[in-house]
């Protein structure tokens, strides 16, 4: 059973006949189903859906130049209906409602970062001479004035 699991894993978005992977197994279709079912608690069909949505989930966060008929198409789904339902079902959230919903990696990231330490982050800094005194109420720890010759 495990040797056909990881042939799912490994050729997710290529067609795969049950038969296939009844050979990989040594043994019959029907056996092959229930066995795969008992052993892992999902037909294999369902198991290799799953595996095509999660690369599908994967691919709408992180490639917004692709569309969802493209995505259906690149896991594996031979029509966008059949690729939309099963997302649904899986997900619970349509493609594009998924797509829309996911914010990028580095937009999370900014929004834990406080307010104050981001504006200090991206307040311009004005060039000044070197040798010029800091100014009373400079904003460095006096690096600035270790830098200078004395």
């Amino acid at each position: 059973m495990l040797r056909a699991r990881d042939a799912i894993d490994r050729r997710w978005a290529e067609p795969i006949d049950i038969e296939a992977l009844a050979r990989i197994a040594n043994c019959s279709r029907a056996h092959f189903i229930r066995a795969f079912g008992a052993a892992f608690g999902e037909t294999p069909h369902r198991y290799l859906q799953r595996r095509r949505i999660e690369r599908a989930m994967w691919m709408l966060r992180e490639r917004a130049e692709l569309s969802v008929t493209e995505v259906s198409l690149e896991v594996g789904f031979a029509s966008l209906g059949s690729f939309s339902r099963t997302f649904a079902a899986i997900v619970g959230a349509s493609p594009s409602e998924y797509r829309r919903r996911a914010t990028p990696a580095a937009d999370d990231a900014r929004l834990r970062v406080p307010t104050c330490a981001v504006t200090s982050y991206e307040r311009p800094v004005r060039p000044g001479p070197a040798s010029a005194a800091p100014a009373r109420g400079s904003r460095t720890f006096g690096e600035d004035r270790a830098a200078r010759p004395a």
